[in-house]
């Protein structure tokens, strides 16, 4: 079933408001564990995929510094867990948007019976979460995917983003010179040992930069996270239904 109560909404938010902004775990397991009991919800598989290609990002921006690598890895370091929990929380989202989407269960189940007939459906366990690039299944996934866009959450989405931003990973990319590690290299001339390091602080300005690039990585790839797990929910959905 959807949540209905407004209790138990409010114990939804406030466990997705303490496991994303204070690292609170204890409530994603209380909070997947709902979903389980409550609304049999229980395939929640994000593939943490958006942290690297924000590291890609990263890379890219610091290319003309010979210690990108080392100095990519470290600010990683820093944002990835935070990166995966937001993830996991617009994985969750997105899911629940395709599951409780009864509209499109009902067309995709019609497709799903025209091409296995309902014995095959009992047996199956993978739909058309992975194959949907051929004739009508992927009309049925454009066309929900485009009402999805049409409903239009990225006020909302950007808000979140910015917010979560603000609050947990910008005092981190502000004082990353305290996090970098020094690169550093031998140099051995006329018998003399000369050790240097090649690892220059971040300017104000190059600050700015690396948290620019992470906010856009962090929204892009987000808004691809919650369409790909509405697109899962809606084909366990329909799967559900025979099991």
């Amino acid at each position: 079933m959807a949540t209905a109560n407004p209790e138990l909404c409010r114990i939804y938010e406030g466990l997705k408001y303490d496991f994303l902004f204070n690292n609170d775990i204890n409530s994603i397991h209380i909070l997947l564990s709902l979903y389980d009991l409550e609304e049999n919800i229980t395939n929640i598989c994000p593939k943490y995929k958006c942290i690297k290609e924000i590291k890609k990002k990263i890379r890219s921006l610091l290319r003309y510094r010979k210690d990108r690598d080392l100095v990519s890895n470290n600010i990683i370091l820093l944002i990835h867990e935070d990166i995966d929990r937001l993830e996991l929380y617009f994985y969750l989202e997105g899911y629940k948007y395709g599951y409780y989407n009864y509209k499109w269960v009902n067309i995709l189940e019609k497709k799903a019976l025209e091409s296995y007939g309902m014995e095959k459906l009992y047996e199956m366990r993978i739909l058309y979460h992975y194959r949907f690039n051929f004739g009508e299944i992927r009309k049925v996934k454009e066309g929900f995917e485009a009402e999805g866009r049409n409903i239009n959450r990225d006020g909302e989405f950007k808000k979140l983003v910015n917010s979560f931003c603000e609050r947990v990973i910008k005092s981190k990319i502000v004082n990353i010179n305290k996090y970098i590690d020094r690169q550093l290299t031998i140099d051995y001339n006329h018998k003399v040992l000369n050790i240097k390091s090649d690892s220059h602080k971040f300017t104000h300005e190059e600050i700015n930069k690396v948290y620019g690039v992470i906010i856009r990585g962090i929204y892009k790839n987000m808004r691809r996270v919650y369409t790909d797990a509405s697109w899962f929910g809606l084909n366990d959905k329909v799967l559900r239904r025979y099991s």
